[in-house]
């Protein structure tokens, strides 16, 4: 007794089975895990993201700034490079970064949480701070 009777059903089974393997182990992982993500300095897609939250945090940073009328205390943070990288698959991809930039002259790293949903063409800065190591 068949439990499928249509080639159609058969073909749509088939293609949602194939798609949640390959989403689930294709990116390197399960859904919903972390995974290291390798050769991240050349890397230019998590590069570019690492910029990327460099950016918002100066342009955040700026805005507090303006509404509370204080100076800039030296100097906004500038983008060296991405020195570690993690993705996880969520509703998007939420990338884990560890930033090397420089303030003041001297160079420190720095975490950074970002969302991107590509279907969307959005990123989203969820977390920028101080590495803890």
């Amino acid at each position: 007794m068949a439990l499928i009777r249509s080639p159609a059903v058969a073909l749509t089974v088939v293609t949602v089975l194939s798609f949640l393997f390959a989403v689930s182990y294709g990116n390197g992982g399960m859904v919903g895990g972390k995974t290291e993500i390798r050769d991240v300095e050349t890397n230019k897609e998590v590069q570019d993201l690492g910029r990327f939250s460099v950016e918002e945090y100066n342009r955040s940073l700026r805005q507090q700034q303006y509404h509370h009328h204080e100076s800039d205390g030296g100097g906004e943070l500038m983008f060296a490079k991405v020195v570690n990288a993690q993705k996880q698959v969520v509703s998007g991809i939420k990338y884990y970064l560890t930033i090397s930039a420089t303030h003041n002259g001297e160079t420190k790293l720095f975490e950074s949480v970002v969302v991107v949903k590509p279907w969307a063409e959005t990123k989203q800065l969820l977390d920028f701070a101080p590495s803890r190591d």
